[in-house]
């Protein structure tokens, strides 16, 4: 059972977008935690990820790191989706996270959504949930807009 999109999340929907994201999250760490896209809106993410014994702490449950991992990518990307037209990227500069309950198998979904869409913040939260649609921790993160440096050379 899959855990449940948000009622809530904006109906329009981007293919393009969803592709060039998808490919991007290909790449470094996101890659290798096997973090895949699936849904993408303006202000909303939905990223997911089949846990893997790489993904396990020393005690045998889902190491917290996974978790965080999961949520501020899924975040990060919804951040750069919805960057301010003439911002070209981002940075994280705070995080937090509250852990609810822990799993050691199954398929793990994060849903960010977009609090705060400023042109020089953002602010993010992120519900991460089990197999089972439990929510496994609640995330905030603020990530700082970056613009191109206008500055003579």
């Amino acid at each position: 059972m899959q855990p449940p999109v948000a009622e809530n999340a904006p109906a329009a929907a981007n293919p393009e977008l969803h592709k060039q994201l998808a490919a991007r999250m290909q790449s470094g760490l996101s890659a290798h935690l096997g973090i895949e896209l699936v849904a993408v809106r303006p202000g909303y993410l939905c990223a997911q990820l089949e846990i893997a014994p790489h993904h396990i702490a020393a005690n045998g449950y889902l190491h917290g790191g996974s978790v965080v991992a999961l949520a501020d990518t899924a975040c990060g990307f919804g951040c750069f989706a919805s960057l301010p037209e003439d911002a070209n990227n981002f940075t994280t500069i705070e995080l937090k996270s509250n852990f609810l309950r822990t799993t050691t198998a199954g398929v793990l979904r994060a849903e960010a959504h977009l609090v705060h869409g400023g042109r020089r913040t953002q602010v993010w939260d992120a519900t991460v949930f089990d197999a089972q649609a439990r929510a496994l921790a609640l995330f905030r993160c603020t990530q700082m807009i970056l613009y191109p440096d206008k500055s003579p050379k």
